[in-house]
C-alpha cells in the first residue's frame, strides 16, 4: 500500500472528469501498471458534485485508499465543498491530500486557495484558459476558449500527467481512442490541449512531489473493464438470448451495454414498461427455450417478487435475475453504495418458493458468477438471483483475461418427450428435478399454472399432492447445496485446520476487494488475520463456515448496512454470533484503510457493532456532530460563491 499512488480529480457532472479518469487508467494499464478506478456521483443528471478517485499500483489491487497523493479540481466545490448551502453536504476534497501532495488547480479558483486552510501540500496553479486558447488558435479557433470550456477536463488530464512525469504518449493514444469514429481534428484539438497543459505543469512542477508512480510492472496482457461490463460479457458468454430491463441505475449500464452487442449474438435486449413486466417477460422467455435475465436495483426487485414467485412454482429454468444493490431501500441514496438487500433476495417472494442467490465479491467473479448462473437456472429449474452492488459495478480495473475454455454451457435435463401423449412436466424424480421441454419439440406439450398442479400440469389442491410438490420444488435448493464445489460457495485464506485463528474477518460482496487487499498488506501469511469471503447465500454454506467460524478466536464480520444483514445470516445459519459487526452505511464503499482501523479497533471490551465512516470508528450521534460542524464551517467563511446550479427559493441560500 505504501508505494501505490492515488490520484484524483473532481468537478461537476457533466464536466467529463470520468472520461478524463478512465483515459488516464486506459493509458497506464497499457504501460503495465495494474489500476483501480472508483467514482463517486451524484443521483442529479448533471451539475452536482462528482469525484473519480484512481489508485495506480505496481501489484494487483481491488480497492481504493483514503489519502489522495495528487487531486486535479476542476471547480470550487472539489475545493471547498457546497458551503454555500443552507445545510452543505461536503466540505470538498482538499482535506483528504496526503500532507506533501499537492493540488493542482485553475487559476480562476485562486480566491478560494486561501479557504482550504492547508500549508502542508504543494498549490499548483494552471492557467488553463490560456492554454486552451493557444491549441485553439493553432487549430484555427482563436478566442474561443470560453465557448470550449468543457474541455478544461482533457487540460487537467494533461497536467496532471506532466506533474507526475508520466510519457505522454501513452496518453495522447487513449484521448484518440476515446474519440473513437470521431477521430480526427476534435481528438487532434484535445490531444494538443493536453499536451500544451502537460508541458507547462512537467516544466514548473515535476520532481517537486513527495509521492510518485510506482515502478511499472512488466507488460503483460491484461484487460481494463468495469463490474456491469463483466456481466454483461458473461451473460454474451452464456449464451442469453433475452434480456429485459427496466431503467434504473446502477443496472442500466449492463442493458446498455449489451444492447451494442445483441445484434452479433442472437440476443435481444428488450426494454418494458416496468419491472413488472421485465421479470414476468424474462420467465416466459425462459420457459420460451431461451436463456433469460434481466436486471435491476433494489427498487425494482421490489416490484419482482410475484414474477420471483411465478417462475418457482411453473419450474421455469430461470431467470437469472442480477440485482445491484445500492441506496435506498427505495431512492434514499440512487447512486451511492449499499449493500442493502442481502435479506430482500433471500425472503422476497409469496410463500416459500426455492432460489439460489449468489453474491459476487469482485469483477472476476461478477463474470464467472453470472456464467455459472444460468447453469444453475437451468440444471435446477428454478430463478438464480445474482447480488452486485453499485461499487462494483462502476468500479473500474485490471484484470487478467477472463479464462473462457473451461466454461461449458449445461442446459441441465432436456430430454426428447415420449411421442404417445404421457409426457409428464412435474414428474416426481429421485432429484426433484423434471425432464423440460422446450417449444417444438415432438410430443413436449404440456400445462402450466401459478396454482398448484399435479404431475402434468393440471391445477390440483389435493394435499398429497401439495406435499409432494413443496417437498419436490424445495428439494432442488438442497440439490444445489450438494453439486455446487465448495470453491463457488466461499473463499477462505488462513491457516489451515485444526489451527486456531486469530482474527478472522468475514466479508461479502465489493467489500472483499477492500478486506483482501488490507490483510494483503499487513498480514500477508496470515498469521494474525484470516478472510472467509461467503461467495453463494443461498443454499448458505451451513457446515463448512461453522467449522472455520468456530476455530477463530474472534470474528469481526463486515457489512454494508445498517443492521449487519450478513451477520445476522451468519447467526441464522450457523447460531454463532460475530463478535464484532462492523457496519457502513453513509453511502460509500469500505477502504482498504477503514478494514485496519476497524481490525485494530475491534478488541475485547468493545462493542459489537461498530460503525465505520470517512475513515474511521465513530460514535453514536457522529452524524448530527459532523452536521453542526459543516454549519460552523460554512459561518466562518461568509464569502461563498453563488450556486451553480439555481436553486428554487427558499429551499437553499
Amino acid at each position: 500500500m505504501g508505494s501505490d499512488f492515488c490520484w484524483m480529480i473532481g468537478g461537476p457532472q457533466g464536466s467529463g472528469l470520468n472520461v478524463s479518469a478512465e483515459i488516464l487508467a486506459k493509458a497506464l494499464s497499457r504501460s503495465g501498471y495494474y489500476v483501480f478506478g472508483q467514482i463517486e456521483y451524484h443521483s442529479n443528471i448533471k451539475g452536482k458534485h462528482s469525484a473519480y478517485k484512481l489508485r495506480i499500483s505496481g501489484e494487483h489491487v481491488s480497492s481504493h485508499l483514503d489519502a489522495v497523493h495528487l487531486l486535479s479540481s476542476l471547480d470550487e466545490e472539489t475545493l471547498i465543498g457546497d458551503l454555500y448551502h443552507e445545510f452543505p453536504a461536503h466540505r470538498g476534497h482538499v482535506h483528504e491530500i496526503a500532507p506533501g501532495g499537492a493540488l493542482l488547480y485553475d487559476v480562476e479558483q485562486k480566491k478560494f486557495i486561501e479557504l482550504i486552510g492547508r500549508k502542508d501540500i504543494f498549490l499548483w496553479e494552471m492557467p488553463y484558459a490560456e492554454l486552451l486558447d493557444r491549441a485553439l488558435t493553432e487549430a484555427g479557433k482563436p478566442g474561443q476558449a470560453r465557448a470550449y470550456r468543457i474541455m478544461t477536463n482533457t487540460l487537467a488530464l494533461g497536467a496532471s500527467v506532466g506533474a507526475l512525469g508520466f510519457d505522454f504518449d501513452p496518453v495522447a493514444e487513449a484521448i484518440r481512442d476515446s474519440f473513437g469514429a470521431k477521430a480526427g481534428k476534435v481528438a487532434d484539438l484535445n490531444v494538443n490541449a493536453a499536451r500544451y497543459a502537460y508541458d507547462y505543469a512537467k516544466e514548473r512542477f515535476a520532481g517537486q512531489l513527495k509521492f510518485a508512480l510506482p515502478a511499472a510492472p512488466p507488460k503483460r496482457e491484461q484487460i481494463l473493464v468495469k463490474g456491469s461490463q463483466a456481466v454483461g460479457m458473461a451473460k454474451i458468454k452464456a449464451g442469453c438470448g433475452l434480456q429485459t430491463y427496466y431503467p434504473i441505475s446502477p443496472a442500466t449500464d449492463e442493458s446498455v451495454y449489451l444492447e451494442g452487442y445483441q445484434s452479433d449474438h442472437n440476443l435481444v435486449v428488450l426494454q418494458t414498461e416496468d419491472e413488472v413486466s421485465a421479470i414476468d417477460a424474462a420467465v416466459m422467455g425462459a420457459h420460451g427455450g431461451v436463456r433469460a435475465s434481466t436486471s435491476t436495483s433494489g427498487p425494482g426487485f421490489a416490484l419482482m417478487p410475484e414474477g420471483l414467485g411465478f417462475a418457482a412454482i411453473t419450474e421455469a429454468p430461470g431467470p437469472v435475475l442480477v440485482l445491484y444493490q445500492r441506496g435506498g431501500p427505495s431512492t434514499g441514496l440512487p447512486t451511492r453504495q449499499e449493500q442493502g438487500d442481502l435479506l430482500f433476495a433471500l425472503n422476497a417472494g409469496q410463500g416459500d418458493i426455492p432460489r439460489i442467490v449468489m453474491a459476487s465479491g469482485d469483477i472476476e467473479e461478477c463474470f464467472y458468477d453470472t456464467f455459472d448462473a444460468f447453469n444453475y437456472a437451468d440444471r435446477y429449474q428454478i430463478p438464480v438471483i445474482v447480488l452486485v452492488d453499485k461499487h462494483m459495478a462502476s468500479c473500474y480495473q485490471t484484470l487478467p483475461p477472463f479464462k473462457t475454455s473451461h466454461l461449458k454451457v449445461d442446459r441441465g435435463l432436456v430430454k426428447p418427450a415420449n411421442t404417445n401423449g404421457d409426457y409428464q412436466r412435474y414428474a416426481f424424480t429421485k432429484e426433484g428435478v423434471s425432464p423440460r421441454s422446450v417449444p417444438g419439440q415432438t410430443g413436449g406439450i404440456f400445462w402450466s399454472t401459478s396454482d398448484e398442479h399435479d404431475p402434468r400440469g393440471h391445477i390440483t389442491e389435493g394435499i398429497g399432492n401439495r406435499l409432494a410438490m413443496m417437498e419436490k420444488r424445495m428439494g432442488k435448493v438442497a440439490l444445489a447445496a450438494r453439486e455446487i464445489p465448495d470453491g463457488k460457495k466461499y473463499i477462505y485464506l488462513g491457516p489451515a485446520a485444526p489451527q486456531k485463528i486469530p482474527v478472522l474477518a468475514v466479508c461479502w460482496g465489493s467489500t472483499k476487494g477492500a478486506v483482501h487487499d488490507a490483510l494483503h498488506h499487513a498480514d500477508p501469511h496470515h498469521a494474525k488475520y484470516a478472510m472467509l469471503h461467503i461467495r453463494l447465500m443461498s443454499p448458505f454454506p451451513s457446515e463448512a463456515a461453522k467449522n472455520i467460524l468456530s476455530r477463530a478466536e474472534r470474528v469481526v464480520c463486515f457489512d454494508g448496512n445498517y443492521s449487519g444483514q450478513l451477520a445476522r445470516l451468519i447467526r441464522t445459519e450457523t447460531g454463532i454470533s460475530v463478535h464484532h459487526s462492523v457496519v457502513k452505511y453513509d453511502g460509500r464503499p469500505f477502504s482498504e484503510d477503514e478494514i485496519m482501523v476497524a481490525l485494530e479497533a475491534a478488541k475485547p471490551g468493545v462493542g459489537e457493532r461498530l460503525v465505520i465512516s470517512q475513515g474511521r470508528v465513530v460514535e453514536p450521534g457522529h452524524g448530527n456532530l459532523e452536521f453542526d460542524q459543516m454549519l460552523e464551517l460554512r459561518e466562518a467563511n461568509p464569502k461563498m460563491l453563488a450556486p451553480m446550479v439555481p436553486l428554487p427559493p427558499g429551499y437553499n441560500r
